[in-house]
Order: structure tokens, then sequence, then C-alpha cells
């Protein structure tokens, strides 16, 4: 088992952060934190923050990134739920001992200055899962 502290973030594919915008800060009353690219996944993140809880918009970079896959395949929309854990090598070895079957066998570099990886959506009740390890 693994233990997660609190959700990270929501992760929503959108094709243009731009064009959502406003719907998030002046409909929902977000607070834009900013745009951050995250080349090795082919997308640009914009991040809004609603009390505690992150929203993060993923828009494609590139048509041959997963989000643009996404979106082409089922729209825009919730793509994600992401949650904080520590040790996230420890969680994903603990993961594959009780045969999660995973998108990602090591970390990598995530937005936010994290380390992620993904569950497949297959072990995970069909939501596609990320794990999130802040670096401090």
């Amino acid at each position: 088992m693994i233990q997660a502290q609190s959700i990270n973030h929501i992760g929503i594919a959108v094709r243009s952060i731009e064009s959502q915008r406003g719907f998030y800060e002046k409909i929902l009353g977000a607070v834009f934190e900013g745009v951050e690219e995250v080349p090795d996944q082919k997308v640009r993140v914009g991040f809004f923050r609603i009390g505690s809880v992150r929203l993060e918009l993923l828009e494609p970079t590139d048509p041959s990134s997963t989000v643009a896959g996404f979106i082409e395949k089922r729209g825009e929309g919730l793509h994600h739920l992401a949650y904080t854990v520590e040790d996230i090598d420890r969680c994903l070895e603990s993961l594959r001992q009780q045969g999660v079957r995973l998108i990602d066998e090591k970390p990598r570099p995530g937005a936010h200055r994290t380390r992620i990886a993904f569950i497949h959506p297959k072990s995970s009740g069909s939501v596609l899962t990320e794990l999130c390890e802040p670096q401090h």
C-alpha cells in the first residue's frame, strides 16, 4: 500500500489554456498562477488555484503528445487526478509488487519541481492516476 498525503491537482485536457482561462477566473473565481512548459510531455500547463485545490489545464504543444491524443479521442475534459506521495520510488516498487499496472516504471520530471509517475487506468477504476513527489 502507498499512502497518498493529499490531492496534488486535477488535470484537465484543453485545446487552449488561454481560451479556457476566462471561465476559471471569471466564473469560478480561480486564481491564475501561471503557465509552465513540460517539454518531455509535449504540453503547456496552466495552473489555477481554488482554495487549497490546484487545477492544471493541459494544452498539447505537439500533435503526437498523449494529451493531444486524449483530446482527439475523448474531447476536452477531465484527464487525471494526482496525489502527493513521499518516496515515489518506494511507492512504485510497492505498486509493482501488488501487480498494479504502471504507465511509468520510473519517476520522471513533472511541473512545479515534482517527480511524477502514472498508474494505468485499468488498475485504478478507469481513472488515470498520477503520483507526485514534490522536490524541496
